[in-house]
């Protein structure tokens, strides 16, 4: 048996590795040929000229994790996208991100082909349409693979197979559960300061998820047909940031207090005359004597919101095929999910949205508080003010977000031999994932008006309970409850795709080479439409907690494509060259929006001597504008930032001078006198643009593929990611801080008459989508695996890491000046990206009963780059999570596995408000919740 063969069985028969070295187990000399993610060219191992991970089942079963996006955010090459751990403006469903480069530029795959858009709110594939439990193994290719995939593959591919040949019947049923001691003693005091309540100590498991999945699968008509059959059950109960002491307070922005919202449960008020030359900021005498300057007091919104969304799904399916002879082999794949999710957030409010124009014949204001006003304004009772309100709705509850998605997808085809060496497949995909947003217990906004008298309103008689934010604690449940209303969202995005190719060997190769010279031609025809309609209230954004409107959304594009490969043994059996391979691929495309597009690669894989294998490759990608970002309204939203040029909360003045402020718009007596948001929200103007054109990135690898003993090998493999026209924003702080600093995209800053950008909506900041600069990305990724008998089991250790060695950003090109490097690097413009991350697993297997498991998970450390964050102004320590699981198996029938993660229940890394997705933490990145428990148990038959 060759080397070769001996090492596909090493790490074939491995149970612990994480991403190991990508290969496949072979029993003999005789290795069938598959097909690799990145390439359609069948090959006998999957050790290709580009970079693959192999990610196994019975490693997704070690780790405990039932959703998707959590298993693969285990991985170093994979950052945070949608999860469970976001709320406010959560979509509702789970994404993945290679590299950060964005879930728009990973390519998901099910059996090598795409999973259609998740719903009414992204355009990248929701990946609870995938069971956990039916996964084989997952691979993933770093890189572009457009020409074999078309666009949308920039960063990489992740490619799910399933378990399409299961046979008999198997029952996994699971529970699993959070722990944590709550003992942060930082954030508790902070919270004593403030009189905010927290808990202390454990109050035993929370967070808890259920699943039942069945699977049975098995041949039928004496073995020609084979048929596999699923269902699943999960069932995520929600846990609030209340439950954990660090997520207990909402930090400031600088992390050293408890900050939270100026829309307080006893109002705050942003007073002005009629030309905005004088600004009160106050709030209700807590003796109910008038108006008194605000004192700070701010409204701890965090406790009521998720940290971690309830989530329940459905999903069942089936793979079938079917041997009429060689030439002929139909085969059907068809899935459905249900999945429904809520995301809770804190109550409503006014948020100071509108400016109410109002005089001082106003029943609702007291007598001292009409001279108040107009003495601090120096008006006259005849006059009119106009007030800005920040009143939380306490009395009504929390806001809440119901969202639901039902997925459907099948894909029907025949794939059969045409010779000997040559075979053809041809399949027709269809896929829909209908969705529903229903907001409730938000803020209605026209209802205000008249609720507080302000002026042209239609007087409050009759049913209209008068809304008394001007007297204290003057607002009644039933007031506020008449100011309520929903908005309903309803969307479908479908994807049709007909492909078609024939591959094989030709009956040649060439003189220096005994192997022929494969090769793939095909093509392809891909079709997205997406519909969402946003009712009257989402439509004009009525909502005043949504931040702006949330506008109907109605597009589509299709494409048609021609692809080719080839595969080129060039010298075999020399010294020091046993395969020196070229692989080259072609592919054009034809878009109904952007045009014609081509893609190309070329590759070598040069296997040195047996156990040795150097590779290199390149690759031209693509990706087209989608829908959103072509035909998205363009209205005012939200972004998370700092305005230096609003006063500092902890040092009362502006972080920008004078003269930089008045780049920005705003006037020499507004300097010093506009206050910051509490919340470190502002105000953008953004939206698609159909004028888009495809985004281009060229893809470097080089790597090696070594076995110096028959019970290790290793891969190492430097990367690089280079884009030109990518579609996106500037980006609002950007735009902010360029401004500032250079003197950059000034005219893109519109301040309101009060010279904020944040109080109302009529100041914002313009950044909308358009082929603005170019990212540069690379590292370097390390895999090992190392496997030993050892006292009659087998002792096996693994490593998979990766070093990001740059993460710039060009914002703009032809503006070099403007670039920032995020690699090891926190800020308000980048993620925390550590420089190196991995994970070390050890594990022994008795090959007998038993099986027991330890990883290591490191996340590097991080510096911050800016000068907000106090907290975090030493950056983020390096983190390490250690897990253990055990496995169990009692005859042939039944196995069970219990497992912790996060052994030490180490608490994620907090950060200041402008820092933190959710709960002052960088959540779903970091561990997030503490310690995790799970148990699971097989009954197979």
């Amino acid at each position: 048996m060759s080397k070769a063969v001996r090492f596909a069985l090493i790490v074939g028969a491995s149970t612990a590795a994480l991403t190991a070295p990508a290969v496949i187990a072979a029993e003999t000399d005789e290795v069938e040929r598959i097909e690799v993610t990145g390439s359609r060219i069948k090959r006998t191992d999957v050790e290709s000229s580009s970079p693959v991970q192999v990610f196994t089942a019975e490693e997704i079963q070690q780790i405990g994790f039932t959703r998707v996006e959590d298993i693969l955010n285990q991985l170093p090459q994979v950052e945070a996208a949608g999860n469970s751990f976001i709320s406010n403006g959560s979509s509702g469903t789970a994404t993945l991100d290679l590299r950060g480069l964005g879930a728009n530029r990973t390519l998901v795959l099910v059996n090598g082909r795409r999973l259609q858009p998740g719903g009414i709110y992204t355009q990248s594939a929701d990946v609870n349409q995938i069971p956990a439990a039916m996964i084989k193994r997952v691979e993933i290719l770093t890189g572009g693979a457009s020409t074999t995939y078309g666009a949308d593959a920039v960063a990489g591919v992740v490619n799910f197979i399933m378990k399409d040949d299961f046979e008999g019947f198997e029952i996994n049923a699971g529970a699993s559960g959070y722990q944590h001691d709550n003992d942060n003693g930082y954030i508790q005091g902070l919270m004593d300061e403030r009189n905010f309540e927290y808990p202390t100590g454990s109050d035993g498991i929370d967070g808890e998820a259920y699943n039942i999945d069945v699977v049975m699968g098995g041949a039928f008509d004496g073995g020609k047909g084979h048929v596999t059959a699923y269902a699943s059950w999960r069932r995520n109960n929600e846990l609030l940031q209340g439950q954990r002491d660090y997520s207990s307070c909402a930090l400031n922005a600088s992390g050293t207090a408890c900050g939270g919202s100026a829309n307080t449960p006893i109002p705050t008020f942003f007073i002005y005359d009629e030309n905005f030359d004088t600004e009160l900021f106050w709030t209700l005498d807590r003796n109910g004597n008038g108006f008194v300057e605000d004192f700070g007091e701010r409204y701890n919104y965090a406790p009521i919101n998720h940290f971690m969304r309830p989530d329940e799904r459905f999903t069942l399916g089936a793979f079938a095929n079917y041997e009429i002879n060689d030439y002929v082999r139909p085969y059907l794949e068809v899935s459905y999910m249900n999945d429904v999710t809520a995301a809770q957030i804190a109550e409503s409010g006014t948020f100071f949205n509108e400016g109410y124009v109002m005089d001082f014949d106003n029943e609702l204001l007291s007598d001292l508080q009409k001279q108040q006003i107009q003495d601090g304004l120096g008006i006259g009772p005849d006059d009119q003010f106009i007030a800005y309100i920040g009143k939380r709705n306490v009395e009504g509850g929390p806001r809440m977000d119901s969202l639901e998605h039902n997925s459907f997808r099948i894909v029907m085809g025949a794939d059969g031999d045409i010779s000997d060496s040559w075979f053809y497949d041809a399949s027709f995909q269809y896929g829909q994932t209908s969705s529903s947003s229903v907001y409730q217990n938000d803020f209605f906004g026209p209802r205000i008006n008249q609720a507080i008298g302000a002026v042209g309103a239609e007087p409050c008689t009759g049913d209209c309970i008068p809304y008394e934010v001007f007297t204290l604690n003057g607002v009644t449940p039933e007031a506020a409850g008449q100011l309520t209303g929903t908005g309903v969202l309803n969307g479908i995005v479908t994807q049709m795709i007909a492909n078609a190719y024939v591959s094989g060997e030709f009956d040649f190769a060439l003189p220096t080479a005994s192997t022929p010279i494969a090769a793939v031609v095909g093509t392809e025809w891909r079709e997205i439409e997406f519909e969402r309609i946003s009712d009257e209230v989402f439509e004009q954004g009525l909502l005043l907690g949504q931040g702006g409107p949330t506008e109907s959304l109605q597009g589509g594009y299709d494409v048609r494509e021609l692809f080719a490969e080839v595969s080129v043994p060039l010298i075999e059996d020399v010294v020091a060259v046993e395969s020196l391979i070229l692989e080259a691929g072609w592919r054009w495309s034809d878009y109904s929006t952007s045009g014609s597009d081509t893609t190309y690669k070329f590759a070598f894989d040069w296997t040195i001597f047996d156990g040795y294998k150097a590779r290199a490759s390149y690759n031209r990608a693509s990706r087209a504008p989608n829908v959103a970002e072509l035909f998205a309204a363009q209205s005012v939203g939200l972004f998370d930032g700092a305005d230096p040029c609003a006063n500092n909360p902890d040092t009362g003045v502006p972080d920008a001078t004078l003269e930089q402020c008045l780049r920005t718009g705003m006037t020499a007596a507004q300097y010093g006198n506009v206050s910051a948001s509490p919340a470190s929200q502002y105000n953008q103007f953004a939206g698609g643009n159909p004028e888009l054109k495809p985004e281009t990135a060229d893809t470097y690898t080089i790597g090696l593929v070594a076995q110096p003993f028959d019970s290790l090998n290793f891969t190492v493999d430097y990367w690089n990611i280079e884009m030109e026209d990518v579609i996106g924003t500037v980006g609002a702080q950007t735009i902010i801080d360029s401004c500032v600093e250079n003197g950059e995209f000034c005219e893109n800053i519109n301040r309101n008459q009060s010279g904020s950008l944040w109080i109302g909506e009529e100041g914002y900041v313009i950044n909308l989508s358009d082929n603005v600069g170019g990212r540069k990305w690379e590292g370097v990724d390390v895999s090992a695996n190392y496997l030993q008998e050892l006292l009659g089991g087998n002792f096996n250790m693994t490593l998979a890491g990766s070093y990001s060695l740059t993460k710039e950003y060009q914002p703009l090109a032809g503006k070099p000046e403007l670039n920032y490097d995020c690699s090891g690097v926190v800020s308000v413009q980048c993620f925390a990206q550590p420089e190196w991350r991995h994970t070390l697993s050890v594990s022994y297997d008795m090959d007998s009963w038993w099986t027991a498991t330890a990883r290591w998970r490191y996340y590097g450390s991080v510096d911050y780059d800016g000068e907000t964050d106090t907290l975090a102004a030493d950056g983020i320590a390096s983190q390490s999570y250690f897990d253990l699981v055990g496995g169990f198996t009692l005859g042939d029938n039944y196995a069970f596995r219990v497992g912790v993660n996060n052994v030490l229940d180490k608490e994620p890394p907090m950060v200041g408000g402008t820092l933190s997705s959710n709960a002052n933490t960088v959540a779903g990145f970091y561990d997030t919740l503490g310690r995790y428990l799970f148990a699971n148990v097989t009954l197979k038959f």
